[in-house]
Parts: C-alpha cells; sequence; structure tokens
C-alpha cells in the first residue's frame, strides 16, 4: 500500500503516473477526457489547476474513481465529504458558466480570508486588522 511519501506531490504528476500506468498517449486521454492536448499538458506539468468538472473527466477517460481524483486533488477531505468546488462542479441544476462563476467566487473568498488571517491581529480586541471602507460622508 502507498504511504503519503510514495504519493505524487500534485494532481499533474498523479494525473500522468495514472496515463502512463495505462499506457495510453497525453493525446489518447485528452481525446477521451474531451479536453485539449495542450491544456491537459499545462495540467500535467503543474501550469494549471484542473476544475472539478475536468478532473470528473479524466477520472472517468481514467477509468478511477471521482471521490479519489478529488481527495488528490483536495476537494474531498480524508473522510470522503465534499468540498464546496465539488459540490458546486456536480449540480446538475446549474450551468456550466454559474458552476466557474461560483467556484471563482469562492477561490476569491478563500484567498480574501486567508490574507486576512495572515495579517496582524489588532492588539485591543485580536480580531484581524481591516483597512475601513470609505466613511460616507453625511
Amino acid at each position: 500500500m502507498a504511504t503519503p511519501k510514495d504519493l505524487p506531490e500534485d494532481i499533474g504528476t498523479f494525473i500522468r503516473d495514472l496515463r502512463q500506468t495505462a499506457k495510453i498517449s497525453l493525446r489518447q486521454l485528452a481525446d477521451k477526457a474531451g479536453v485539449s492536448n495542450p491544456y491537459l499538458s499545462q495540467i500535467e506539468r503543474g501550469l494549471r489547476k484542473p476544475s472539478a468538472e475536468v478532473l470528473q473527466q479524466i477520472a472517468s477517460a481514467l477509468r478511477v474513481s471521482t471521490p479519489a481524483m478529488y481527495l488528490r486533488a483536495g476537494l474531498l477531505d480524508g473522510e470522503g465529504q465534499q468540498g464546496v468546488l465539488a459540490a458546486i462542479a456536480v449540480d446538475p441544476e446549474l450551468t456550466i458558466a454559474q458552476k466557474q462563476s461560483l467556484s471563482q467566487i469562492y477561490e476569491t473568498f478563500r484567498n480574501e480570508n486567508a490574507r486576512n488571517n495572515a495579517q496582524p491581529s489588532d492588539p485591543e480586541n485580536g480580531a484581524p486588522r481591516t483597512t475601513p471602507i470609505a466613511e460616507e460622508k453625511s
């Protein structure tokens, strides 16, 4: 059984390893997954981060479980619980454009919160220091 230190360091390496184990070319996998050859190459090289939907297509093309792919990409927690991005990706009520917009908004909020948490705290109340929004004139 593979230990965490034996696992590839990123999702691109993981996909490349699966593809090479399956003995299929990059072009063949791109065709089966319905993504462009250059895009898949960029994913494998770690230059692009695939959406949950693209990961689902790649998992299907490689005949591996989608949850396993999501787990490796960090879209599921260790207990198999879906993350927000995975839930958005599999929601049948949303269009592709809506899924992309929601995912981008969610990631923007998470990045903003991470930046705020990294800021020095206000010594008076322990809350992160924030810059005030322009005050309204009376």
